[in-house]
């Protein structure tokens, strides 16, 4: 039977809306933390090591713990999760210019980030429910949200601070608790997945049990691409403090970045529904180098064209491997977008404490360059990736289903 909020044809507007204002909103007030980080190592002294540690923290929060809240979402019809989740990262990321210690710092980073963590698998795992018969645009719509978020935020939360002090954070949950009221009238409560009555290790082998394998390859994929974006989003703007950017160019510089990779999943997302997830995968891994490169090594006057170029090839196919998560394995849409978005990006960004440490030893520059080189490194595992499935809708297959001999 299909949910009366579904649109087999069109994508459902009205919803989809609030939960891109729902991605879009929490990942702002998150997005607050890179550029505030200069502000940070000056407040309170800090080394690379502990500058990467506060990404690493955030990433394990925000990330690493969302197949737990897909597992849930996917078995429990409620909006606790998809509410509740962004109003906790706009409470405490709020507070991180008022804190005076280094380990409260690390705590408010720590209770935003779970609440990070709530709403992604399941407002992820929704929008499929309301994408009609364009999946992949609908998915980097709602990618577009989250990235646009990090592309506004550093530059909103960079303006302030720099005009009136890390005093001001605390005003800020105002905007954020402004734009919850649409999500709160708008979203409904997620469909159940047919999970509620299994375990959590039935409900991994129901969902994954015959496509583990294409599954493991995108999430690798992930991982690596995941890895290079937190690393250079998060050394960005130390290595642009060490060359004397003020804050407000390092905002710029981070929110050029972030912008193109929501343009950049948005045309990616088109693409997919008309040509295939492969041909993008395998552009966007080639030019992300090159671009990763150029931002590096141009001369200053370069910087912002580089920075949109290097968010713009390496973030593109961000939401493509969410898609194809849950075009492979469509019972657990939430637990496939914790995978994807959570679990990828939060490995990923746990390895940036690493690179923090080997920019210690070595430099900022020559880490990153090192790792410019991944996205290329890895075009051979894009071969493997599975093909793009034709989407048809429910009464499509019970159409065919009803026309296939009984013998065959």
């Amino acid at each position: 039977m299909v949910s009366p909020n579904r649109c087999l044809g069109k994508i459902n507007v009205k919803v989809l809306t609030g939960l891109c204002l729902i991605h879009f909103i929490g990942d702002f007030y998150v997005s607050f933390i890179n550029p505030l980080l200069p502000e940070f190592v000056e407040k309170f002294s800090l080394s690379l090591t502990e500058v990467g540690l506060i990404t690493g923290i955030s990433r394990l929060l925000a990330f690493i713990i969302q197949p737990s809240t897909g597992y849930l979402a996917d078995h429990y019809r409620t909006r606790f999760f998809i509410l509740g989740g962004p109003l906790l990262s706009i409470i405490f990321v709020s507070l991180i210019g008022v804190v005076p210690s280094f380990p409260m710092l690390l705590a408010c980073v720590a209770l935003g980030s779970i609440g990070s963590s709530m709403y992604h698998p399941t407002a992820a795992g929704m929008v499929s429910t309301f994408s009609g018969s364009h999946p992949g645009l609908s998915m980097s719509l709602f990618n577009m949200g989250g990235t646009l978020a990090f592309g506004l935020g550093p530059l909103f939360i960079t303006f302030l601070v720099g005009r009136l002090g890390l005093s001001v954070s605390p005003l800020t949950m105002i905007l954020g608790l402004a734009v919850m009221i649409f999500p709160y009238r708008t979203v409904p409560r997620p469909e159940e997945e047919g999970l509620r009555h299994l375990g959590f290790l039935g409900s991994i082998q129901g969902v994954f049990s015959d496509v583990w394998k294409p599954i493991l390859l995108i999430w690798i994929i992930s991982v690596i691409r995941s890895f290079v974006t937190q690393a250079f989003g998060t050394f960005i703007p130390v290595l642009c403090a060490q060359e004397d950017y003020s804050l407000l160019s390092i905002g710029l510089i981070v929110s050029i970045y972030n912008i193109a990779g929501a343009i950049s999943g948005l045309i990616a997302g088109d693409l997919s529904d008309r040509i295939g997830y492969k041909p993008i995968f395998y552009a966007s891994s080639l030019l992300s180098t090159i671009s990763l490169l150029m931002f590096l090594y141009l001369p200053g006057g370069w910087i912002h064209m580089s920075a949109f170029f290097s968010g713009f090839f390496i973030m593109a196919v961000m939401p493509l491997t969410v898609a194809m998560g849950q075009e492979l394995a469509p019972r657990g849409r939430s637990m496939i977008s914790s995978l994807m978005m959570g679990l990828a990006f939060g490995a990923g960004g746990m390895m940036t404490p690493l690179a923090g440490h080997f920019a210690d030893l070595f430099s900022i520059r020559s880490v990153l360059t090192a790792l410019a080189l991944l996205p290329v490194l890895i075009v051979p595992l894009i071969y493997f990736l599975p093909e793009k499935r034709h989407r048809i809708s429910p009464d499509e297959e019970k159409t065919l289903r009803t026309n296939e001999s009984p013998n065959r």
